[in-house]
């Protein structure tokens, strides 16, 4: 029988990329293992087949050529076994493999687990408003992290007491064993159960921590908000998250910044909008104005005629940049109240004016009925 398509003996398309190619690779892999399959020829051939495929399909050379010229391309260089690529070319993935199904891995491809590990990382989100965002703050926030145990001073053993070295292991936190397989015998290391991979046991517990060496407590850190920050701002503080294990670093505190909307502003970027209302005469005739902006109030003159939803631009009153460097603009956008609930006389005095002025002052509303006579021709 011919060899089937590398593809298809995968399960995989033609254009997968290279972690689609690895994902099932490690799938099968699992599946057809000898090991989980003893006796089983079928499950032994299928899995030399798998491998095949993946040492052609997993080099871009080797799989250039079969997409180009089939197995044909590639032939003497895969041979069933684990051809040229040895165990440098699979340590990796096949540690993996081993690892799931062992409990360890080729100790010339896994690390050792049980040396110092840095601490978890914590995230606190803190809630700021506006202005405060625009020009920054100091916040003081409290978070609840372990902290080492001051009865036993973090070693998880009772005062007047030590720790042990771990006789399971000897002090190094792995149990290694061989493995016989159809490719050999493979050396599997598997964290130790006794100590739990710390090398040490306590025979006698601190009782106020009950032997982790560690209590949660609650500390106030105070913390710098820079001006022009945010929501969704994340503000590092490095060393301020959980303690580390076996002699690691603490992790890191993660601030997360939330802005509290503003009555009167928007931001857009580094720009502050707002709209302005200004009454019917103030449009007409202008006027000098106060506007808000977030560094107090500043006068504008709204020139004569303004139209509604004009936008005038106040240069230098936007939200500082969290570079350090300029600031963006606030932009005012005029809207006209039209009265409400005007009296007799008030009608009137308008209709009078209406009529005084005409059509003449209407600029807008004659070059739309010029464009409908365009349409209309009427």
């Amino acid at each position: 029988m011919g060899k089937r398509d590398y593809y298809e003996v995968l399960g995989i398309q033609k254009g997968a990329n290279e972690q689609e190619i690895k994902k099932a690779f490690r799938k099968l892999a699992k599946q057809y293992h000898p090991d989980l399959n003893p006796d089983n020829k079928e499950a032994e051939v299928k899995f030399k087949e798998i491998n095949e495929a993946y040492e052609v399909l997993s080099n871009s050379d080797k799989r250039k050529r079969y997409d180009q010229f089939g197995h044909a391309g590639v032939n003497g260089q895969a041979g069933g076994g684990f051809g040229g690529q040895g165990f440098d070319g699979f340590g990796d993935i096949f540690g993996d493999i081993f690892g799931d199904i062992f409990g360890g891995g080729f100790s010339s491809s896994r690390s050792s687990k049980t040396g110092p590990r840095k601490g978890p990382d914590l995230k606190y989100r803190v809630n700021i408003s506006f202005k405060e965002a625009a020009f920054g703050t100091d916040k003081k926030i409290e978070v609840t992290r372990s902290e080492n145990c001051k009865e036993c001073n973090g070693t998880g053993a009772k005062p007047g007491t030590s720790k042990k070295t771990c006789s399971t292991c000897g002090g190094s936190g792995e149990v290694r064993y061989s493995q016989n397989t159809p490719f050999g015998q493979f050396v599997n290391v598997k964290t130790c159960e006794a100590c739990n991979g710390t090398g040490e046991v306590i025979e006698t517990p601190c009782k106020a921590c009950r032997g982790t060496g560690k209590q949660k407590k609650t500390k106030t850190i105070s913390i710098k908000i820079p001006a022009g920050v945010d929501t969704g701002s994340v503000i590092p503080l490095r060393g301020e998250g959980e303690l580390g294990e076996r002699g690691g670093s603490r992790g890191d505190l993660y601030i997360y910044i939330n802005v509290l909307s503003h009555k009167i502003f928007k931001r857009e970027g580094n720009d502050v909008i707002c709209e302005y209302p200004i009454t019917f005469v103030q449009a007409t005739l202008g006027d000098e104005v106060e506007v808000p902006t977030l560094d107090g109030k500043v006068k504008y003159k709204i020139p004569e005629g303004t139209q509604t939803g004009t936008v005038f631009r106040l240069r230098g009153k936007g939200i500082p940049s969290l570079r350090g460097y300029g600031r963006g603009d606030q932009y005012v956008k005029v809207n006209i109240e039209v009265p409400k609930n005007l009296n007799k006389k008030q009608k009137d005095i308008l209709r009078d004016f209406a009529k005084e002025a005409g059509e003449k002052v209407y600029e807008q509303k004659r070059s739309f009925f010029d464009k409908v006579k365009d349409v209309f021709g009427a």
